[in-house]
Parts: structure tokens; sequence; C-alpha cells
């Protein structure tokens, strides 16, 4: 091989990043944590934080120029499973039994966060936002991103907790399902507001983008629903194939109309069906290999960007950052527990699905990736986004320890949740 062939360094940064990831999630998993704290805190630790800091030559050997594009290629692809299976698992089914304290509850948990972080972009615009960016998508995507609530890392920490069958447990999925979809609806307006040249050019990507959800929804979802039917005649690898062909061309049909590819990930999840032995079980094949194997990669590639040292500069970027966590604790922990105490709740419950709901994991780092390859923010607003994704995630296992002490269920004794809700986010 030449010493230009990237395959060398590629085959020893993967290896490295997956152990690496692998360890960080085994730590915080011993304290409680879930394991993806862990993995954002590795992907930050690899990245010029600390390993670029202290022993820069290291980390370009580690990730020289020349692997970074196929390291970045394979976490996409790995956040392209992780989309669908997102999708896959969004069952609107929780509202059942809920549905009025759940709506109260998620409309309080996306309209405060959603107003006070556009209200902090307002502030924050003049100095943050990249030269170009208009005010409307900054501070639209600034809102979104103090909206977020990680669905698959709450149904993670509520099934070790003991919680997933709980009344509590399922009000919590059924608020963060809620968000989840409105989140995800707000993102693409981002999106297409950012990157359409003119307004008409922004209401055609709409346009296509809400004609493309109704086709999924109402011509392949049945399609889909018959060949669920049959699938258990087919093989399990032709299953799988199917799959992941089904969210790759999903994913590029988005692509192509200006709304991020992720999206036709996740809507071919939502509409591909959830019960049928072959898909379940090709799923979880597919979550065995992208989870733990390709998804690290995009951990490092969002801590490559992400620079803490950078907010040293100004002792001003900290009491921004400060200002961020605040936002984003009132406006969603605030927001959704008082929801939930004007509809009755017990105070202890009413801030326990506060503290669920503030959970924003992995899914936020999906939506600050898209923010800054658009555009939207620059690396040092996106860093700051970043630590307050990790310790938004990182204090709601304490919080819960805190406020249920005495009402956790050990998981042997704990209500069976789906086989789908056992993936490790």
């Amino acid at each position: 091989m030449s010493s230009a062939d990237p395959l060398p360094a590629l085959l020893v940064a993967v290896p490295v990043v997956i152990l690496a990831c692998q360890a960080g999630a085994a730590v915080c998993r011993r304290f409680g944590q879930p394991p993806v704290v862990g993995e954002i805190a590795t992907g930050i630790l690899l990245g010029p934080s600390l390993l670029g800091w202290i022993w820069p030559q290291a980390q370009h050997a580690l990730f020289p120029a020349s692997v970074l594009p196929y390291t970045a290629v394979l976490g996409q692809l790995g956040l392209l499973a992780f989309m669908f299976l997102v999708g896959l698992e969004l069952d609107l089914k929780n509202l059942r039994g809920h549905t009025r304290v759940a709506v109260a509850v998620s409309q309080a948990g996306m309209l405060l966060p959603l107003t006070l972080g556009a209200l902090l972009a307002l502030a924050m615009y003049g100095g943050f936002a990249p030269d170009g960016v208009d005010r409307m998508p900054f501070t639209l995507f600034m809102a979104v991103a103090m909206s977020i609530t990680a669905f698959p890392v709450l149904a993670r920490i509520l099934i070790d907790r003991g919680l997933y069958g709980t009344p509590l447990g399922a009000l919590a999925m059924a608020c963060a399902a809620v968000d989840d979809v409105v989140a995800w609806c707000l993102l693409a307006l981002v999106v297409a507001l950012s990157s359409a040249g003119s307004p008409m050019e922004a209401a055609t990507t709409a346009g296509l983008a809400v004609a493309f959800t109704l086709f999924m929804l109402y011509a392949v979802r049945p399609l889909l629903a018959r060949w669920a039917a049959r699938a258990d005649r087919a093989g399990d690898a032709m299953v799988l194939v199917a799959l992941f062909s089904g969210l790759s061309v999903s994913a590029l049909a988005t692509d192509r109309i200006g709304v991020h590819a992720l999206f036709g990930a996740f809507l071919f999840g939502v509409v591909t069906p959830r019960a049928g032995g072959r898909i379940e079980v090709s799923a979880a094949r597919l979550r065995a290999f992208a989870v733990p194997v390709l998804l690290p990669l995009f951990f490092v590639h969002t801590g490559l960007r992400t620079d803490i040292g950078g907010l040293t500069a100004s002792p001003e970027l900290w009491l921004w950052t400060g200002a961020i966590l605040a936002v984003a604790f009132l406006g969603k922990w605030g927001g959704a527990a008082g929801a939930a105490r004007i509809c009755g709740r017990p105070w202890r419950e009413a801030l326990s699905i506060g503290a669920l709901l503030n959970c924003r994991g992995l899914t936020e780092l999906v939506v600050l990736n898209v923010g800054l390859e658009l555009g939207v923010i620059g690396p040092q607003l996106f860093t700051m986004l970043v630590l307050m994704a990790l310790v938004t995630t990182a204090i709601t296992s304490p919080a819960l320890t805190r406020l249920r002490a005495e009402e956790v269920i050990p998981p042997d004794r704990a209500p069976s949740p789906p086989r789908s809700a056992l993936s490790r986010p």
C-alpha cells in the first residue's frame, strides 16, 4: 500500500475509538449514569479539549487529516441507522390513558424552552451568530436546541431504574414521544430556512418535505405492512438488507429535498411496522453493529469539533455557557414539572417528569452537528451547547435518585419493557 493510503490509519483509529468509548461507557455505568454520558465525554476527551491540548502529536497521529473524512462517513452511517431505530421505537400508543396530561406537559415542556431559547438567541445573535446568518434561522435553531429530549436515553434510564412500566415511566415516554415529533419538525424547518436562498425556495423545500412525509405515511407504510406480513418467509439477511436499503433511500430523498438525510432515516423508522419476528430480529442485528461500532465514530467526530479550551479566552464565554445551562434547566425541567403539577401530579412526580424530559443525550448532539454543518452556529457556541447536552444528561440519574429514592424498583421486579426499548442509547 502507498503511504497516502488512509486504510492503515483507519484500521488504527476505528478500534481505538470503539474501545475508548466502551471504556467510558463502562465507567459511567458503574456510577449509575447512562452509557451515552461516557461516550460523549470520551469523544470530547479525544479531541482538542484534552488529548489535542496535552499531546497534540498523538491526536494528529491517531486522527490524521487523511482519515477524518472516512471516520466521519462511517459515523454518519451509524447515525442514520440510529435515527432509523429511534423512529422504529417511537410508539405514540404510549399516549393511551395519558393523552390530556401528556399533551399539556409536552406542550409546556416545548413552549417554555422554545420561548426562553429564542430570547437567549436574540441576546447572543450579535456576538455568536456566524457572518451571513439571518436572525430567524439562528433564533429558531437555538429555540429548538433548548427544547430537545433524548427519547432513547430516557427509555434506557427508565429501564435501568425499574420505572419503565410504571405510570411515571409511561407518562414520561408519552411526553418524550410528542416532544420528539415536534422537535424534528421544527428542526426540518430550520434546515429549510438555512439551506434555501430565498423565501420561495424555503417554502418549496417545506412543501416537498410535507409531501414526502405524507407519501411515507399513506403510501409506503401500507406497503411495508403488507411486506411485514410476509417477511417471516424471507431470510434474516434479506430483511436486514431491505431495512437498510429502505432507510438509505429515504435518507437520500430527504437529503435531495433539502431537509437533511437524518429526517429520511427517522421517518422510515416511524413508518416501518414494529411487530413481526424477522423485522425485530433484523433491527436488533442492525443495532448490535451500528450502535457499538459505528456510532462511537460520531461521538469522536463531535469531540474533534468541541474545544473547551477555546472558552478560556474570556470569562464572558463561561458566563454565556452558564446562561445556556440556566435556560436549558429552567425551560425544560421547569416547564414540564410546572405543567405536570398544574395537571394534578404530586410535586415529587412532577419534578421527576421534568428531570427526565430535561435529558438531552445523543439526540441533542445530532441537532447541534446539523446546526454546525449548516453554518447556523459557530464553533464556540457549538462547544457551549455540547457542554449543556452533557451536563443535562448527566444530572438526570442523580436527580431521580434524590427525588425517588424510596420508590426505585429493582429491574428484576419491574414490569418488562418491550424488547425494542432495550436498545442502548
